[in-house]
């Protein structure tokens, strides 16, 4: 396997599971990664106390899997001495604390850089070092409620719908966290010197949001709503409920794949409906509805088959896992 990070070492001082999946896409591209726990019960992500108090939780260790382990007391100066002592070998330290939690422990980046000048030093948050809610407590719901997502999710229900998935959690403090590090690395093969960090999540979230943004901004203008398919407002983008209870999804947003979907049912007289409005009680609405409810996902499933649309079954996360 390609491993373009070979040779670099990673300092995870991080807690819980987003930034666990930043420091796994390192390791995962050759990173050293070494995860510090504080003693006693460790990370307190890595217990699933809600549910039965002292197991692990089978999440943790595949965040954190190929890594090294070290605990460390940060509270104690012999503990702070020793990160410090690793700092001047490493590349990079990720760390999640509250914003001055570090500096009040002598390990914020300029601490750091006084060992490591060429370190990459990330803070990890929910909201940033700056700002009006740089202390304010959140988890993914909060980010992606303040980033405008959660208030266009569900619009068909008439209310929020959380998802299924923290994607402010695994995009923001995971994937773009991963990003911004790997991009000061190649910045410092050019500088040789290191670089600080800070990656808020709801700043990330906000950024992913920018179609909904420019609708709004063009609401904002007086230039009237922008068509936005994929909310789920129209009959091609959307999900249907099978006559087993299970669920498909169509994604026909281009003609051509819709104008096949229409003619695979049999029903051409949908084709200049691509983008009618989905709207329960709506007589074309009920009509794909009715149509949908007429057999089981897997006979859809063997129905679409050949087609050259866009159609998928609505997996359960053990269902994908026994897809091929």
């Amino acid at each position: 396997m390609y491993q373009p990070l070979g040779g670099y070492k990673v300092i995870d001082c991080s807690r819980l599971l987003p930034y666990q999946y930043c420091t796994l896409l390192l390791g995962d591209l050759g990173a050293e990664v070494l995860k510090i726990e504080e003693p006693g019960r460790g990370d307190y992500g890595r217990w699933d106390d809600f549910n039965e108090p002292g197991r692990e939780r089978l999440a943790f260790p595949m965040a954190n899997r190929n890594k090294k382990s070290l605990t460390l007391n940060l509270k104690e100066k012999a503990g702070r001495e020793i990160l410090l002592k690793l700092a001047e070998k490493y590349d990079v330290l990720l760390e999640t604390f509250r914003p001055g939690a570090m500096e009040r422990l002598g390990l914020d980046y300029r601490s750091v850089k006084e060992v490591n000048p060429r370190i990459i030093y990330c803070s990890g948050t929910g909201f940033g070092q700056t700002g009006p809610y740089r202390l304010k407590a959140g988890h993914d719901i909060n980010y992606i409620s303040l980033a405008g997502i959660l208030g266009v999710s569900g619009i068909q229900t008439g209310r929020p719908v959380i998802p299924g998935v923290p994607f402010a959690d695994m995009v923001g403090g995971g994937v773009f966290t991963a990003l911004a590090i790997i991009a000061a690395l190649l910045g410092r093969e050019k500088t040789g010197e290191g670089k600080y960090l800070d990656v808020a999540m709801t700043d990330v979230m906000t950024s992913l949001n920018i179609m909904n943004i420019a609708i709004a901004l063009s609401q904002k203008a007086g230039r009237g709503m922008m068509p936005f398919s994929l909310r789920g407002s129209s009959l091609c983008y959307n999900v249907y409920k099978t006559k087993d209870g299970k669920f498909v999804s169509i994604g026909d947003l281009e003609s051509k794949f819709w104008n096949n979907f229409c003619r695979a049912l049999g029903r051409e007289e949908l084709v200049d409906k691509q983008y009618h409005h989905y709207q329960d009680g709506d007589k074309t609405t009920e009509s794909l509805k009715t149509l949908f409810a007429s057999k089981t996902q897997a006979e859809w499933i063997e129905s679409m088959k050949g087609v050259d649309d866009c159609f998928s079954p609505v997996y359960s996360p053990e269902e994908a896992l026994d897809d091929p």
